[in-house]
């Protein structure tokens, strides 16, 4: 319930207060929710159900995996200043290629640019025209879609797009012929216009706002859930915290990788924040399990990190099993999916492993060091 609610409160806040990218983005994940709990609750039971009564044989491992997460016990709380060490040191190395880069990699979607229609006279591929014309427009960013049928492409360029000379449209014509060439087909450009930027500055406060007011709402909804304050600082620390690594992870990685900011970065912070709050919540509730189950729920000091890190790693099994089962798939999406949508995968990547990292050992030693009193 907690997982699901707590979600649920960000998908309705974003679609309430949120436009654009943002509302789509809300209405996706509160159906998501629902078809989710409804697959989870009814269909999973139905199956296992019709399985008992045949007295069919239900595993649960292997022999690959047979007790693989028994008798483990990692001290999470104890080695908690290293993991506030490493995510320091990843969001300063973030700053630092930040300021090294300029900046952000900001896409077409905030930057704005000359958008060309093009005919070609055979079937193309988008990403065989990025590719053709990413050398031309030197690092500039670049945005290809098939548009009505698969010879047409919209291609849309940041290249010299603040460069006022009455030449430079020419001249940016020029360069998309020069790239075009070199896939050795006939093609010719339907039509050709300037445009501003598709992400407006209200879009981008509103998701800030909506954001912000989801944050504080998730937080007074795991106050009164945990009964401790402590639990909704610690996962709202947890969602701030991803957000900036993956920032960090984006500009460090920026020249590595054909990564940009644009309305698909939007959604992978959304879908990452969603990621972190359900992971985080889950560890939260076995936490109080536990300490409910020893009947200390004020318990403090050396007793009390024993019995969360026992929680903790009681949770370690589910925790890494569904985080591996997103993690492989987009994997698979990331290496066969294309250009097109490489940087949003690279952040979903980066969103699954560090959702389940903080879950363990950011949110949960938040709980611990604001909760000291004796």
């Amino acid at each position: 319930i907690d997982s699901n609610v707590t979600l649920a409160i960000l998908a309705v806040i974003l679609y309430v207060f949120g436009s654009g990218p943002v509302q789509g983005f809300a209405t996706t994940l509160f159906i998501g929710i629902c078809t989710s709990l409804f697959s989870a609750i009814l269909i999973s039971r139905v199956i296992f159900e019709w399985m008992l009564e045949r007295k069919m044989e239900i595993p649960f491992d292997n022999g690959f995996n047979k007790n693989a997460f028994k008798n483990i016990s990692f001290d999470f709380v104890g080695k908690r200043k290293l993991y506030y060490a490493i995510s320091t040191i990843i969001i300063v190395l973030g700053v630092v290629f930040y300021f090294k880069n300029g900046g952000l990699n900001l896409g077409v979607d905030f930057k704005g640019g000359r958008t060309y229609q093009v005919r070609f006279e055979r079937d193309m591929n988008t990403d065989d025209i990025k590719k053709a014309l990413a050398p031309v427009f030197k690092g500039a960013a670049l945005d290809v879609k098939t548009i009505g049928s698969p010879n047409q492409a919209k291609i849309t360029t940041t290249y010299r797009v603040s460069d006022n000379n009455p030449n430079s449209d020419k001249e940016v014509e020029d360069q998309l012929n020069k790239g075009l060439s070199t896939l050795k087909a006939k093609y010719d450009i339907v039509q050709q216009q300037k445009v501003g930027p598709t992400i407006a500055t209200d879009i981008v406060y509103g998701a800030y706002g909506a954001i912000l007011f989801s944050c504080l709402m998730m937080f007074l909804y795991i106050v009164v859930r945990f009964r401790k304050w402590q639990y909704g600082l610690g996962s709202v620390v947890a969602l701030f915290h991803d957000v900036l690594i993956v920032l960090s992870c984006y500009t460090i990685c920026d020249g590595l990788l054909p990564l940009e900011i644009g309305q698909d970065f939007i959604a992978a912070i959304l879908t990452v924040m969603g990621y972190t709050m359900t992971e985080t919540v889950v560890v939260f509730d076995r936490i109080r399990e536990r300490l409910n189950d020893s009947g200390k729920t004020n318990v403090y000091g050396e007793e009390r990190d024993k019995l969360i890190n026992y929680a903790l790693n009681s949770t370690l099994s589910r925790t890494i099993l569904t985080s591996l089962t997103v993690f492989f798939v987009l994997l698979v999406i990331f290496i066969f999916g294309g250009e097109s949508i490489r940087g949003f995968i690279f952040a979903l990547l980066i969103g699954r492993v560090i959702g389940t990292y903080s879950s363990l050992c950011i949110s949960t030693p938040i709980v611990v060091d604001f909760d000291k009193k004796k």
